[in-house]
């Protein structure tokens, strides 16, 4: 039976896809980490690992032994966070994937939960909603801020934290008025930049401009809303953005924002975490904080 260190270095070795870079992370010499590679794949009588010039990948069982390894060493550290907690202290490292749009209300979430848990360190990583629920799914993540409509029965559990609704940015030049309300069907006969189609928000926009009957012919497509509001502040194209987001701008005399209406979409924000028994220390304090974040005013649903 190996054990958590060897599940450890499997982790590692398909995270760098490099036996000396992966030996290396993991502290130990090339040699004995190939070596303990070796064991494995003795112990279960399969190759788990790719080989050629450099490495190629995992083998369809090694593809198996990474995928209960990480929950295993999920369910370890799991315990490792309950025993400190007892002791008066959590500690330990989470990882939270967030859609671009939530990026925001993450933001809140580092500082409130040091405050209860200064030993606790989080890693935020921003992602397409799909990546996020494959994270959850193999444990490469512990949590994430995501659209959460259809989460519930697939192994995950859902929180809803806030309702996400929509605006339009636009440079003056090109905004169907200065102040008040844009409808839909406005929107779609501008110079848009929008996000890529692989992004949840994006085809969320979609189908509101379907619903509408509207044809938008995008200018610009980005993965970050941070060149989308560029193309709005030079003045280039206009953009349609989470409201929550937009409050977070800095947003000046040459973008005008308008409510977008007719319809008045929203989509629920929430917490997804894997549904599982018992609920590591540091993903309970984290949904702990998420929540109270949400109540606080103009977060609530």
């Amino acid at each position: 039976m190996i054990d958590l260190r060897d599940m450890q270095l499997l982790v590692a070795l398909a995270q760098h896809r490099h036996f000396a870079r992966a030996a290396e992370a993991c502290g130990i010499s090339q040699p004995a980490f190939s070596g303990r590679i070796r064991n494995m794949e003795a112990d279960f009588g399969v190759p788990l690992v790719q080989r050629g010039n450099r490495f190629l990948g995992l083998t369809r069982e090694g593809e198996v032994v990474l995928r209960w390894s990480r929950k295993m060493l999920a369910d370890a550290e799991g315990m490792r966070q309950e025993i400190a907690a007892l002791k008066g202290s959590l500690t330990g490292k989470l990882s939270i994937g967030t859609v671009p749009t939530a990026l925001s209300f993450v933001a809140q979430i580092p500082a409130a939960l040091r405050n209860l848990h200064p030993e606790l360190t989080l890693e935020i990583i921003s992602a397409s909603s799909t990546t996020i629920r494959r994270g959850l799914d193999d444990f490469t993540l512990d949590a994430g801020i995501t659209y959460v409509e259809g989460a519930d029965g697939a192994g995950f559990r859902s929180v809803p934290l806030y309702d996400e609704t929509y605006v339009l940015l636009a440079p003056p030049a090109i905004a169907p008025r200065e102040k008040g309300n844009a409808t839909w069907a406005e929107a779609a006969t501008l110079p848009l930049c929008l996000l890529t189609s692989d992004m949840n928000n994006r085809r969320i926009i979609d189908a509101v401009f379907a619903e509408v009957g509207a044809s938008p012919k995008p200018v610009m497509e980005t993965n970050a809303f941070t060149a989308a509001f560029a193309q709005v502040a030079s003045g280039a194209a206009a953009t349609i953005a989470p409201s929550k987001l937009a409050d977070s701008l800095p947003i000046g005399t040459n973008t005008v924002r308008l409510a977008l209406t007719e319809p008045v979409a929203s989509r629920v924000i929430g917490l997804l975490t894997v549904d599982r028994d018992p609920i590591p220390p540091a993903v309970q304090a984290m949904t702990t904080t998420a929540m109270a974040i949400a109540k606080r005013g103009q977060y609530a649903p």
